[in-house]
């Protein structure tokens, strides 16, 4: 079973919802959890293309004013859902797996930035986790750090940290450690400042359920938030290779035509006109599939690379200073990413506004 935890910090830009769609389908997510989105509503067409077409249950809370917003949804073909529970800061759903009947709670919590909104936000966990008879998974954007080592400078205050702390002890709370960097967030200066504010809480019986779960801390390229890849380690469902789905797109493409003649034409076997239009089929299929990965192996390396090295100095920056010439590089880097993610964006929409199902 995997999930995403991610403040996208407003979900309003297209290579937001592009990079969810491919993380669905990279890593067969069950469910995704998506807080700060700034936005009262989805529609379905668009929340269909998010899951990457899958069969998921949406909830939408609503921002308050700019701010805020969750939107949590959760893979049918997983899970069946029983209670859906709404909060200030929160959404919860009451999860029973299908492959071994495991009931359980699934909770996305947005934690207010405004310190004179704290406490209602501690109370109102406290209450919710509290009354909670289910095996509880809480993840999200708590904006609370809880030690020093959550930042790298010395403004501290521990007040928030020692009550949150506190709270996490009291209600028999584990958090599972996170790898791949130390930080969740930073700002957007030359040089940062970086805080863990994201992290996945859960209570004793999840983690008996579920002893070999992780949680990697993702690439922070297109929000100042780092997505949260939760894996239990269980897999979620079978291995078998996706549907075949031809895509109007490719029409458009130089040559495509000529090239499916040439590969239409060279396969002949079968000893009726039905068997031999099956074996075409099939082959045509077959290649199709493979041409489609190759045309976009090359962009999608580039755009690994970048991001790998985008990464290394991320990371590095979280523990001492970038020189002026790596950030000019990191600048380069992020003027490169941005023009290949608009040439996947502008792609990404045409497919799914041509997409055959």
């Amino acid at each position: 079973m995997k999930g995403v935890f991610w403040n996208s910090d407003g979900f309003k830009d297209p290579k937001k919802h592009k990079f969810i769609s491919d993380l669905t389908k990279e890593h067969n997510l069950s469910f995704i959890a998506i807080s700060e989105t700034s936005r009262k509503n989805f529609t379905s067409p668009f929340l269909k293309n998010l899951c990457a077409g899958r069969d998921f249950l949406w909830h939408v809370k609503e921002p308050r004013g700019r701010s805020g917003g969750i939107l949590l949804g959760i893979d049918l073909n997983f899970y069946d859902i029983g209670a859906i529970d709404e909060g200030d800061h929160y959404v919860k759903f009451h999860l029973c797996t299908k492959m071994d009947g495991f009931k359980w709670a699934l909770v996305v919590v947005y934690g207010p930035a405004q310190n004179n909104l704290k406490e209602q936000f501690l109370t109102e966990l406290v209450n919710m986790c509290s009354h909670e008879k289910l095996p509880i998974l809480v993840g999200g954007d708590f904006n609370i750090l809880r030690t020093p080592y959550d930042k790298n400078n010395d403004n501290f205050d521990s007040r928030w940290p020692f009550l949150f702390n506190a709270i996490i002890d009291g209600l028999n709370l584990r958090e599972l450690e996170m790898s791949g960097r130390k930080y969740t967030w930073a700002n957007s200066l030359p040089n940062p400042t970086y805080e863990k504010l994201d992290r996945i809480l859960m209570a004793t019986e999840w983690e008996q359920k579920f002893p070999l779960s992780t949680v990697i801390a993702l690439s922070r390229d297109i929000s100042d938030h780092t997505p949260l890849l939760l894996n239990t380690g269980v897999a979620s469902s079978d291995s078998n290779q996706p549907t075949f789905k031809f895509e109007l797109g490719w029409l458009l493409r130089d040559g495509f035509m000529d090239m499916v003649k040439k590969v239409w034409s060279e396969e002949d076997t079968g000893s009726t006109p039905m068997e031999k239009w099956q074996a075409k089929i099939r082959r045509l299929r077959q290649f199709l599939r493979g041409w489609a990965k190759n045309v976009s192996g090359a962009n999608k390396k580039e755009k690994k690379d970048i991001l790998d090295a985008l990464d290394v100095l991320d990371k590095k920056a979280e523990y001492s200073f970038l020189s002026t010439r790596e950030i000019d590089v990191k600048q380069c880097l992020k003027n490169r990413i941005a023009q290949l993610l608009r040439e996947e964006e502008i792609k990404w929409y045409q497919r799914e506004k041509q997409r055959i199902y």
